[in-house]
């Protein structure tokens, strides 16, 4: 068993080779073979986002404050808010951030295989960031 003391792992900015905007990073596990589990802690300022980007084995996102958005490739964004949780299934393009004038901070949840959890693709455009949110 291992026991991570809480300000142990320090704070992370994220690349900006895959996020927009300012996004901050707190680890929760990243646990060893043969367990395939990463999680953590994403705080997004508002308009901060994700590039689009897929997981091998899906995803899974629970926000714990604010309001954010989720995107598919080719549908418009959907809300998300604290206490929502999004399964995104394997291979689905996809990114999520903070609304537009609202931070959003989610446990983000997601499996390695053969020690990948993402494949990154091209950040999302302005355009794509701002149309507007499905029902």
């Amino acid at each position: 068993m291992d026991i991570f003391a809480a300000g142990q792992r320090p704070t992370q900015r994220a690349s900006s080779d895959w996020f927009t905007g300012t996004v901050w990073q707190d680890p929760i596990v990243e646990a060893p073979e043969p367990a395939r589990l990463r999680a953590l802690r994403v705080s997004f300022e508002p308009a901060a986002r994700t590039a689009w980007h897929t997981h091998p084995l899906g995803q899974t996102l629970y926000v714990t404050e604010g309001v954010g958005l989720v995107g598919l490739r080719g549908e418009p964004p959907r809300v998300i808010r604290a206490g929502d949780t999004v399964w995104i299934p394997p291979q689905e393009e996809h990114w999520h951030g903070a609304a537009p004038d609202t931070g959003m901070t989610h446990i983000a949840m997601q499996e390695a295989q053969d020690g990948a959890v993402a494949s990154w693709l091209e950040h999302v455009s302005e355009d794509e960031y701002r149309v507007t949110p499905k029902a």
